[in-house]
């Protein structure tokens, strides 16, 4: 148990304490404590046999001791003396070995351990180091943006609460900016808490930048020692806005300028490599001297043909820095003569045009409904197949949407025509006639029979195609008969005829009678001929029959008369 009541002093030992010696061989001895941590001094002493006691004391800077520690080695007790900054933070072991928790910076001092005899006292000396480490460099009070070719202040490095104190260095793009006169200039001061006792490092930077600082970080770091040896921490990076003024003016087209079409809406928007941008720019139209004071756009609506020319944007306060492009307003015309609804007669002629206007070769393209054709028309004689819907188209493909497109619808009439043919069926019963018409618009087609004869099928009509279609009949005549084809459409009313003999189905007729009775008599005749030669063959079989059966009678009666001859022989 720790005893609270000091000791009383005998005379040997008050003595002793003024001729105490070091043990030889003993030197200064350092303890190094992170702070806060508990510091620990063993007392590098051997301990005596004939041991009364052992102290702990430390020494202010005028050399006077100040007992803090005791412990007898008869009793086994400890005592702390009335020391205000060590209250409660002592410990004293067995072994004499001190302990200080919580270690501050005002611990640092030089502790002497001693253990007293009978007839003598030893000591041995302990220097304490306490070190802090600081908080993390951080860079306070940032400039805003940092102006080319000139020295600001780009903003200071702080570092607290270190012990000891320690060293701010400043870096660009991770390589270390040393002081140069008018271009880097670093200020560094400290300040100790006076209660604490710990150090605040402020390392402020003034720096003249160029555009080469663009984009490049800057970072500090504060070197210190501890415990374990020096160390360096680095705090985050920081990037800083560079302003520099503008070098180069641009000018753009907005839609890209090699697609403007008549119509569109052109906006020119005009930049300056400087930072922060101009704001404002004067803008120069073909054909004026005078600028327009704008923002960094200017819009002109439903541009026209006319509006090609070069256009130029320049600084307001240096006219000189100016920047210039050529933009070309496309355009594209197309006339197709004639055009609209054609009407022409079958066989006339028909001149046809396409004729194209535009900023830059355009394509152009024929089409007839709907089909593509090879070439542009046309027509020297006009035929019903040269009818349709004919489209002249044209573009230009380097410009989205420009493209125009006529049309022509050709008509081309005619009065009807007809040709008449026949065909006779291989039986010779019937025949086919056809009636070939062609005209337009389509001419309407009209049978009439004249004489007898039995219509085998009505009249049954082709697709009517290019002007063209037929009608055709098939007809049984009994006798001579005519057929009357007439065809009539809005032009006019035609009529054509043809004569069908009746004479050649009669002969036909007669001969395929012929032919059969021909075939029946010369069958009846086969069966005639196969019925007498059967009778004959049946005949001469029966007279082979009768031969056959007295030969076997023969035969029997020789073969019993041998019978006879050998019985009588034996």
């Amino acid at each position: 148990m720790a005893s609270k009541a000091a000791p009383s002093c005998r005379l040997v030992f008050c003595l002793l304490i003024s001729a105490a010696v070091l043990r030889p061989g003993l030197g200064l001895y350092t303890v190094n404590s992170a702070y806060g941590d508990t510091i620990i001094m063993p007392c590098r002493l051997d301990v005596p046999q004939n041991l009364m006691f052992g102290k702990w004391k430390y020494e202010k800077p005028d050399g006077s001791p100040v007992f803090i520690a005791f412990r007898s080695s008869t009793k086994k007790s400890v005592h702390y003396d009335d020391v205000p900054e060590y209250k409660d933070r002592l410990s004293l072991s067995e072994n004499y070995t001190l302990s200080i928790s919580n270690a501050r910076i005002s611990d640092e001092k030089r502790f002497v351990c001693m253990l007293v005899t009978e007839d003598n006292v030893f000591e041995a000396p302990t220097i304490v180091k306490v070190f802090k480490e600081p908080s993390k460099p951080e860079i306070v009070s940032k400039a805003p943006f940092l102006e080319t070719q000139q020295l600001k202040k780009l903003g200071d490095c702080i570092s607290k609460d270190s012990y000891p104190d320690g060293n701010i260095t400043w870096y660009r793009a991770g390589k270390v900016l040393q002081p140069l006169e008018g271009v880097v200039v670093i200020t560094f001061t400290k300040q100790m808490d006076p209660v604490t006792q710990l150090y605040t490092m402020t390392s402020s930077l003034e720096y003249k930048t160029t555009k080469a600082d663009i984009q490049m970080p800057f970072a500090c770091s504060v070197t210190y020692y501890g415990p374990s040896g020096q160390k360096t921490v680095h705090s985050e990076q920081t990037v800083f806005d560079i302003y520099y003024p503008t070098e180069q003016v641009t000018i753009q087209v907005l839609p890209p300028k090699n697609a403007i079409k008549e119509g569109d809406n052109m906006t020119l928007k005009c930049l300056g490599n400087g930072n922060p941008p101009p704001e404002e720019f004067l803008f120069y139209l073909p054909g004026q001297l005078e600028g327009i004071r704008s923002s960094n756009t200017y819009t002109l609506t439903d541009v026209r043909r006319n509006a090609t020319g070069d256009y130029k944007c320049s600084l307001t306060d240096q006219k000189s820095m100016i920047a210039s492009t050529a933009i070309t307003v496309h355009y594209l015309d197309l006339s197709l003569n004639p055009s609209g609804e054609v009407t022409k007669q079958i066989g006339d002629a028909l001149p046809v045009s396409c004729t194209i206007s535009a900023s830059r070769n355009a394509t152009v393209v024929w089409m007839k409904d709907n089909t593509r054709l090879k070439a542009s028309p046309s027509f020297s004689s006009l035929h019903y197949q040269d009818a349709g819907n004919y489209v002249c188209e044209t573009s230009l493909q380097e410009v989205e949407g420009l493209k125009k497109r006529e049309s022509l619808t050709l008509i081309v009439e005619g009065k009807p025509q007809i040709k008449m043919t026949k065909k006779t069926d291989p039986s010779g019963l019937s025949k086919t006639i056809i009636c070939h018409v062609e005209g337009f618009p389509k001419p309407a087609i009209q049978w009439t029979i004249t004489g007898s004869g039995s219509v085998i099928n009505q009249t049954e009509e082709s697709p009517y195609i290019n002007g063209r279609y037929y009608s055709k009949i098939i007809i049984s005549p009994e006798e001579n008969v005519t057929l009357t084809c007439t065809a009539e459409n809005q032009l006019e009313r035609t009529v054509n005829s043809l004569n069908v003999s009746a004479n050649e189905n009669r002969e036909k007729v007669n001969d395929q009678a012929k032919l059969i009775v021909g075939i029946v008599v010369g069958l009846l005749l086969a069966a005639l001929v196969a019925g007498v030669v059967y009778w004959l063959y049946m005949k001469k079989s029966k007279t082979a029959s009768k031969h056959v059966n007295k030969d076997l009678g023969n035969l029997e009666e020789n073969k019993k008369l041998e019978e006879n001859n050998h019985k009588t022989e034996a």
